[in-house]
């Protein structure tokens, strides 16, 4: 059986392959679709269906957001004044608006830590899979523990005509011009499980998703015929190849592929022209805004995963080594307020909260201590916080705390492990179920992580 080959490629390469083109997949349809084939995992009591993930890659600073220390001496205190929220005697950020007044149907986690401290990569790697291997984890490989949309691929396949895991709007690079970071990929389940990839900007004019489009030659009739001959070729498999399992699934590939090039739900849950102008503008009229809009669109169409890396490279947004205020005030944190509150109270309008899990969070903190950059902080991994929405988690709840300076729990310690295995359990996946890779070795779903059972309902 083929591995896929290294991701440690130049950019060149990674055009050519048709992963950093501004137009859509990372791999062909059918190829992306075998993620479909797979059977449910079995384990578990289900109170959520799907995830949408706010990934704020760089480093969102916890000391600005969710966790102020008013009472903190200055150099660590910050520029920003804490505002009551909807869940009493909890404050957050004078930023933060909307997203203050849905404090109470929200978790706040504010002791979280791993062991990765200078490098994006190796932190994105460990947040997005719990895989937490180190400063050295920086590069993307085929052995890599895989994201949580292609674990729920393989374990909670979606209907035929629907996508299972949509990754927008940008493939983060470690840096500009440097390759893809790590995590966000099908791993050792290999290249079939990668999501697909909408790497146009959502809130452009021209914003369409050429691949899930019928060419103008191609009428529903013409292909249904191509159904029908795909139906016979597959008939005829066992005579044709010795290869039999391979041409069986990429003859299934190709049926459903076509099965949603005809989906008219798939098709329109892309088309943001259909949504309401004043709906639009609520998320943000913003490449970040828009693509979470679209993950609510893709949710209601029957998709299980959307991921939103809110950066085009690991220094573009979130890393605030320098102005982190300023950059915090103008336009990182009204534009994520707008969007993530525009979505829960979304989600929660259409019945769609209490299954689907909401989870803002980055692959770590920012320093206690305020730098000489204009303001700035830097990476700190030693204690950070994050937050979740619906899908069993408990609402009104404020779990662990740091200390006074936010430089280390205070107590209820966890790890990004302990947060994908709960919401894995969430889900209805059990954290320990084994999967395997493509030499057959098995795997647990979270390498080493528990569920932290009071997070949840």
């Amino acid at each position: 059986m083929t591995i896929a080959p290294s991701f440690d490629l130049h950019r060149r390469q990674w055009l050519q392959r048709g992963l950093c083109a501004g137009a859509a997949c990372g791999l062909s349809l059918p190829r992306l679709l075998t993620a479909a084939s797979a059977t449910p995992a079995g384990s578990g009591s289900a109170t959520a269906e799907n995830v949408i993930l706010l990934f704020l890659d760089g480093g969102p600073s916890h000391l600005d957001m969710w966790d102020m220390k008013p009472q903190a001496p200055d150099g660590i205190r910050g520029e920003f004044q804490p505002i009551s929220t909807s869940l009493p005697g909890y404050t957050m950020c004078e930023h933060l608006p909307r997203m203050a007044q849905l404090a109470h149907r929200s978790t706040v986690v504010r002791s979280m830590h791993h062991t990765v401290n200078n490098s994006h990569g190796a932190a994105v790697y460990t947040a997005l899979t719990g895989h937490d291997r180190g400063e050295a984890g920086g590069l993307a490989s085929p052995t890599d523990h895989p994201h949580m949309g292609a674990v729920l691929a393989k374990l909670r396949p979606t209907a035929v005509d629907t996508l299972s895991h949509v990754h927008l709007p940008y493939i983060t690079q470690e840096g500009a011009g440097n390759p893809p970071q790590p995590g966000f990929f099908g791993g050792f389940l290999g290249r079939s499980y990668d999501p697909l990839f909408v790497l146009k900007d959502p809130n452009a004019a021209d914003f369409t998703v050429p691949e899930l489009t019928l060419q103008s030659e191609v009428t529903n009739l013409r292909l249904d015929d191509r159904r029908r001959l795909f139906s016979s070729l597959s008939s005829q498999l066992p005579q044709l190849s010795g290869e039999l399992g391979a041409s069986k699934e990429m003859t299934a590939m190709q049926a459903r592929a076509m099965d949603l090039l005809s989906s008219d739900r798939t098709r329109l849950a892309f088309r943001l022209d259909d949504e309401p102008a004043a709906s639009r503008e609520r998320y943000g009229r913003n490449v970040y805004g828009q693509s979470v809009l679209l993950a609510r669109r893709l949710i209601e169409a029957g998709t299980r995963l959307v991921t939103i890396s809110w950066a085009p490279h690991a220094n573009a947004t979130w890393d605030t080594h320098g102005s982190n205020f300023q950059s915090l005030k103008s336009t990182l944190l009204p534009q994520l307020d707008a969007a993530c509150a525009s979505l829960v109270t979304d989600l929660d309008d259409r019945g769609l909260l209490s299954k689907t899990i909401v989870a803002v969070f980055g692959d770590f903190g920012r320093t206690p201590r305020i730098n000489g950059n204009n303001g700035g902080r830097d990476h700190w991994n030693y204690c950070y916080s994050l937050q979740m929405f619906g899908g069993g988690f408990r609402e009104g709840l404020v779990y662990g705390a740091s200390d006074e300076t936010g430089s280390f729990p205070a107590h209820s310690p966890q790890t990004p492990a302990n947060i994908l295995a709960t919401m894995y359990a969430a889900l209805g996946v059990a954290p320990e179920y084994e999967i395997y890779d493509q030499l057959a070795r098995p795997h647990r779903v979270v390498p080493a992580g528990e569920v932290v059972a009071d997070l949840l309902v």
